[in-house]
Parts: structure tokens; C-alpha cells; sequence
């Protein structure tokens, strides 16, 4: 634990340098990539995950990998900190990432992949060059069956590590050659404590509600709630809820949950007059829906019962929007249903 937090300190302090060597300011970087781990022990969450990546970078004999998990929550960081781990001074030279901003179709994979895996670089024994290939599920069939042939031929000298939200569209002949790791979403405890720590090095100005609204809107994704921090931090100097919840352009929960609570009850009335608020400030539809989804999972004083009957019907309109009927009626026909099945008395928290 101490050496944790040993590293967690130098990679901060490190990072939050803010003059160069003549005295200057320096660029500010965005803090997404200024507090971005450089070691795999700064890595928040899954932390099962990262001490098998820990044990593969003492060891040195890295497999192929695919790691895969929802955006934001350090699969790139992870690959990169193992890199860098394994190949020490080696890392610019022996580490070729292609991301799906990157050209990455056949072509690119017979070329540019064959080359680098065919180039002479000296490296401590027993270590490899390593592929990164970040948003591996977007590449296109042809290019993943062309990596096949590639993967097995240089496997002497080059590993490849593929990061992906769906492990599901990798081929499988890919999947077969690597070990496959899977990220969860991180925990509200894991975002807060980082944020803390940003907040605390950047001398941030916060409030409590502004904290958890950082956390609601960021659902699990860590480069989200930095990136939503540091811009209500330019936007408004000081992190509150409601700052937060302008930078996200997103309903407020405490609106949503008014309105949620006041369908239940069956009064209809309070709640389209919310609603038409909501609508009345601009919100899509799919931005209402989306937030009345996850205030309704959270919401105190309904039954386990009330809530999934809610977000049964919460999800039918959330459909119908998709498709294409965005409408302000179709809201309001949604929170009809919603008081519909508000009114079912045994659906009632029982009252002590």
C-alpha cells in the first residue's frame, strides 16, 4: 500500500509541474491526460484485472491480449502501463499503437503491422514489441482475418494487444490466440476518490451535490468525469450541481425525480408541468428519457416492484424514441403510463 501510494504521489506531482525549463508557463494540459496513470499501480478499479497485468510485467512473457469493457476506464491506460513497464527505455521504438482514428484495413495490416513486426530492435531478453490496436472491434473482418496469418508467423518477437468495448467483435480465430480480459464499470467510490485527488492538486473550489452530480453524469466512465470537472472548473470557477449539470446539458436529476415521485402519487398534473419545463429549456427527448431511466433506479421511497414496473415502461418510450418518435406527446404519454401504474395499490410502499 505504501509503494501505491508512493507512485500515485511522484506521478502527480510529475504531472502537475506547470513551468518549463525557462521559466515559462507551460502548456496546460487537459486533465484527462495530465492525471492519466503512467504505472499500473495508479490504475483505479478492477483490481483483480490489473494485478494479473502486474504479474504478466514481472514475469515478462506478455500473451496476446484483448481487454474489453465500456469506454473510460482504463483499458488503453492499462496496455500503456504495461508497455511501459516491460520495454522501459525501449518503449518509444518497440510499441506501435493504431487507433480507429487510424487507417486499419488490409492494406495497413499487410503493410505498415508486417514491417514493424519485421524491424530489428534490441530489447532486454526475454521482452517483446508490442501492437496496440485501441477500438479493435471497429476494424473490418478482412483486416482481423489478415492479423491471423501476422500473429502466428512473428509471435517470437511481437505481441499484440487489442482494447475494445465488445470483445464479442473480435473474430474468433483472434480470440483463440489471446487472453481475454474483461473491465467492469467502475464503482462511485473509485470516481470520487480520483476526482478528489484532481481536486485537491488543482486546488478546485466544491460543493457535496456538485461532487455527486459529477458522479451521476459520468455513470461509471472516469475520462468523463475529469473532463466534466475540469470543464465546469473553466466554465464557472466553482463545482456545483447545478454548474455541473449545465456543463453536461443534461435534465437535472432533482426536476426528474420531482416529476417521477409526483407520478406515482398520481398527481399528473405537477408532473407535465415539469416535464414541459424540461422541454421548455431545450432537452431532447432521449435526454429526459435517458436521466428519468437512471434517477428511477436510485429514487428512495419505491418498491424494488414500482421501480421495475417503471422502468419497464421507461424503457418501451426510451425504444420508441430511438426509432424515431421524439415527440413531447410521447413523453407524456409515457408519464400517463407511469401513474397508471402508480395507482396500483399494491404496488405501494407499505406505510409504517
Amino acid at each position: 500500500m505504501a509503494e501505491k501510494g508512493e507512485s500515485s504521489k511522484s506521478a502527480v506531482k510529475g504531472l502537475t509541474a506547470a513551468t518549463n525549463t525557462s521559466g515559462l508557463p507551460a502548456y496546460e494540459l487537459p486533465w484527462v491526460e495530465k492525471y492519466r496513470p503512467q504505472v499500473l499501480s495508479d490504475i483505479v478499479g478492477n483490481e483483480e484485472t490489473v494485478e494479473r497485468l502486474k504479474i504478466i510485467s514481472r514475469d515478462g512473457n506478455m500473451p496476446h491480449l484483448i481487454i474489453s469493457g465500456m469506454p473510460g476506464i482504463g483499458k488503453t491506460t492499462s496496455v500503456l502501463c504495461l508497455a511501459r513497464t516491460l520495454l522501459g527505455p525501449s518503449y518509444k521504438e518497440a510499441v506501435l499503437e493504431l487507433n480507429a482514428s487510424d487507417e486499419r484495413g488490409i492494406d495497413v495490416v499487410r503493410s505498415r503491422i508486417k514491417s514493424f513486426a519485421q524491424k530489428k530492435v534490441t530489447l532486454p531478453p526475454g521482452r517483446h514489441k508490442i501492437v496496440i490496436l485501441d477500438e479493435a472491434d471497429s476494424m473490418t473482418a478482412g483486416a482481423q482475418q489478415a492479423l491471423r496469418r501476422t500473429m502466428e508467423i512473428y509471435s517470437s518477437t511481437t505481441r499484440f494487444a487489442f482494447a475494445c468495448n465488445q470483445s464479442n467483435k473480435i473474430i474468433e480465430p483472434l480470440q483463440s490466440r489471446c487472453a481475454i480480459l474483461r473491465y467492469a464499470r467502475l464503482s462511485d467510490s473509485q470516481v470520487v476518490k480520483r476526482l478528489l485527488e484532481i481536486i485537491k492538486a488543482e486546488n478546485v473550489e466544491y460543493s457535496e451535490e456538485g461532487l455527486a452530480g459529477l458522479v451521476f453524469s459520468a455513470e461509471g466512465d472516469m475520462r468523463q468525469a475529469i473532463n466534466n470537472l475540469q470543464s465546469t472548473v473553466s466554465g464557472f470557477g466553482f463545482v456545483s450541481a447545478d454548474n455541473v449539470f449545465k456543463v453536461v446539458d443534461s435534465p437535472h436529476p432533482i426536476k426528474v425525480q420531482a416529476m417521477l415521485k409526483a407520478v406515482k402519487d398520481g398527481r399528473i398534473d405537477p408532473a407535465l408541468e415539469v416535464l414541459e419545463e424540461l422541454w421548455a429549456l431545450g432537452y431532447s427527448a432521449v435526454d429526459v428519457i435517458s436521466t428519468m431511466f437512471r434517477v428511477t433506479k436510485t429514487v428512495e421511497g419505491f418498491s424494488e416492484n414500482t421501480k421495475l414496473e417503471f422502468i419497464r415502461e421507461i424503457g418501451f418510450t426510451h425504444m420508441r424514441i430511438l426509432e424515431g418518435v421524439g415527440t413531447l406527446l410521447q413523453l407524456k404519454g409515457c408519464l400517463a403510463r407511469l401513474a397508471k401504474v402508480g395507482m396500483r395499490k399494491e404496488l405501494f410502499v407499505p406505510k409504517s
